[in-house]
C-alpha cells in the first residue's frame, strides 16, 4: 500500500482524553476515532490489526474443534426472561422497544440465544458434544466508558458455547477451550496468565480469566515464575487427547501461586514469586445447567430419559486485545507490533523522493515485495526523512526499510527491527528474501 493513497490519519499531539498509552497510541496511530463515548470507528490500520486478531482467535476456535456461526446483534427479551436473566442483568444492558412495542435489547452475550438455537436442533445425546462460536459486536452500557478500546461501550468479542450430556464431558469441553486460548495467546504475541475468577452475572462455580502481562496493567498480579517457562505453542493436542495433564500442569502453577499469599509458607516460595500487572482479555467458564435447565434444552441419553445439558462459555475481548498488545509491548516512540498482529509487516521510506533513481529503486523495491507475498506500507510521500522515520516507529510496524540516495550508489537499503531497535544494511538484492522468509 502507498502512504500518499492510504487513509492514514496520524496525530502529533496526544488528545486530552487519552489517559493510557494505547488509547494515546491508537488515536495517534489513526487506528481509531470516537464517535460517541465508548463507542468507535476502526480506520484502515486499526481494522487490519482487529482482523489479524480475529484470525488468529478463529484458527484456534476451530482448531479446538468449535464451529463458527454467527447471532444477531439484537435479541428478544423473551429468551432472556425464560432464563431469569432480564431483570437481574443490571444497567449495563441496553434495553429498547422496536416499533410494534416488543422488547429487544442489544446483546452484552449470547448464552440465552445459542441455548435457544441448540434446544431446537439438537435432540439425542448421539448429536454431543457440541460447541458452537461467533465473533459479532456486543454493548454494555459502562456506567464510566474510558481507556479507548480497553473499557468500551460497543466491543468485538469471540464467544463460544459448549454443550455436553454430563458433568465429566463438559470438563473435557472446558479443558479444550483452555488449551485454545493458551495457544491463542502465544500466537498473539502476548504471556497470558490463566487464573481463577469470579464467575459474576455468567454464573457458574467454575471459571478462569486469562491475563496479559503488562507494566501498564490494570491489576496488580502475583504469579509463580513456572508460568514464564512453560510454551503453550508445544502443546499439540489431537481431536480426542487428554488435555487434563496440560490444564493440571498450569492448575500446579497456580496453586503454587496462591501458596506464596499464605504468611506462613511464602518464605519458603518468595524465591519462585513473580510480581506485575495484568489486563483481562479472557474469561471461561463452565456453568453446568444454569440455562439449559430453565430453558428445557435437554437431549434423551443412552437410558432414554430427558436430561439437561451441561453448558460453558468462552470469551475473548477481540477488539480489547488490540489496546492490551500496545499495552504490553510499546515504547516512547509508538507501538511495537508483534509480526502476527501487525497491520504490515514492513514499512519501506523513499527518503529521497526528488532522485529519480532512488524512486525508481523504491518502487521496483515495493514491487517485488508485493509478488513475494510480503504486506508493506510504502511511505513514498514527499515529506522529510525525519518525519517519516517518526511515522513508521509510531505506527510499529516490525521491519523498517530506508533506502536513499547514497545506499542506492552502493546497492543497499538500511533495514531496521522496529522491536530490539538493531539496524543492518542489505545488499538489495537479498532484502526480499530475507523479507520473505
Amino acid at each position: 500500500m502507498r502512504l500518499s493513497r492510504y487513509f492514514l490519519p496520524t496525530l502529533k499531539e496526544t488528545p486530552a482524553e487519552a489517559q493510557i498509552a494505547s488509547h494515546r497510541l491508537m488515536l495517534r496511530a489513526g487506528m481509531i476515532r470516537q464517535g460517541a463515548a465508548g463507542i468507535y470507528s476502526w480506520l484502515p490500520l486499526g481494522h487490519r490489526v482487529l482482523r489479524k486478531i480475529e484470525n488468529i482467535v478463529r484458527e484456534e476456535q476451530d482448531r479446538a474443534g468449535a464451529f463458527e456461526v454467527l447471532m444477531p446483534t439484537i435479541q428478544s427479551s423473551d429468551l432472556w426472561v425464560e432464563s431469569g436473566r432480564y431483570d437481574d442483568y443490571g444497567k449495563e444492558m441496553l434495553r429498547i422497544e422496536d416499533r410494534h412495542g416488543r422488547k429487544m435489547l442489544y446483546g452484552p452475550t449470547n448464552e440465552e440465544m445459542i441455548t435457544d438455537i441448540f434446544r431446537r436442533e439438537v435432540k439425542s445425546y448421539k448429536d454431543l458434544p457440541k460447541n458452537l462460536y461467533h465473533i459479532q459486536w456486543k454493548f454494555r452500557d459502562e456506567i464510566r466508558p474510558r481507556f479507548g478500546v480497553m473499557r468500551g461501550r460497543e466491543f468485538l468479542m469471540k464467544d463460544a458455547y459448549s454443550f455436553d450430556l454430563d458433568t465429566e464431558s463438559a470438563v473435557r469441553s472446558y479443558n479444550a477451550m483452555f488449551v485454545a486460548y493458551l495457544r491463542t495467546f502465544a500466537r498473539l504475541g502476548v504471556r497470558a496468565i490463566p487464573m481463577r475468577a469470579d464467575t459474576g452475572p455468567i454464573g457458574g462455580d467454575l471459571s478462569h480469566e486469562f491475563i496479559v502481562l503488562a507494566e501498564t496493567g490494570e491489576s496488580e498480579v502475583f504469579f509463580d515464575q513456572g508460568f514464564n517457562d512453560f510454551d503453550p505453542m508445544a502443546t499439540q493436542p489431537e481431536s480426542g487427547t487428554d488435555l487434563q495433564p496440560i490444564v493440571d500442569q498450569w492448575t500446579s502453577l497456580y496453586a503454587a501461586t496462591e501458596e506464596m499469599h499464605d504468611p506462613s509458607k511464602a518464605a519458603k516460595t518468595s524465591d519462585r514469586l513473580v510480581q506485575g500487572r495484568g489486563i483481562e482479555v479472557g474469561h471461561i467458564f463452565f456453568f453446568g445447567d444454569k440455562y439449559s435447565k430453565p430453558m428445557k434444552a435437554e437431549v434423551q441419553n443412552a437410558e432414554g430419559a430427558s436430561v439437561a445439558v451441561q453448558m460453558g462459555s468462552y470469551g475473548i475481548g477481540v477488539s480489547r486485545l488490540a489496546g492490551a498488545i500496545i499495552e504490553a509491548s510499546h515504547d516512547a516512540n509508538g507501538i511495537i507490533w508483534p509480526e502476527s498482529v501487525a497491520p504490515f509487516k514492513v514499512g519501506l521510506m523513499n527518503l529521497t523522493p526528488k532522485d529519480a533513481d532512488c524512486t525508481k529503486a523504491c518502487d521496483q523495491l515495493y514491487s517485488d515485495l508485493c509478488k513475494a507475498g510480503v504486506e508493506v506500507l510504502f511511505d513514498d510521500r514527499a515529506v522529510g526523512a525525519g518525519a517519516k522515520f517518526a511515522n513508521m516507529d509510531l505506527i510499529g510496524l516490525p521491519w523498517q526499510i530506508a533506502l536513499g540516495s547514497r545506499g542506492i550508489k552502493n546497492g543497499i537499503a538500511e533495514l531496521k527491527n522496529r522491536a530490539t531497535g538493531e539496524k543492518q544494511e542489505v545488499d538489495l538484492a537479498t532484502i526480499v528474501a530475507k523479507l520473505a522468509n
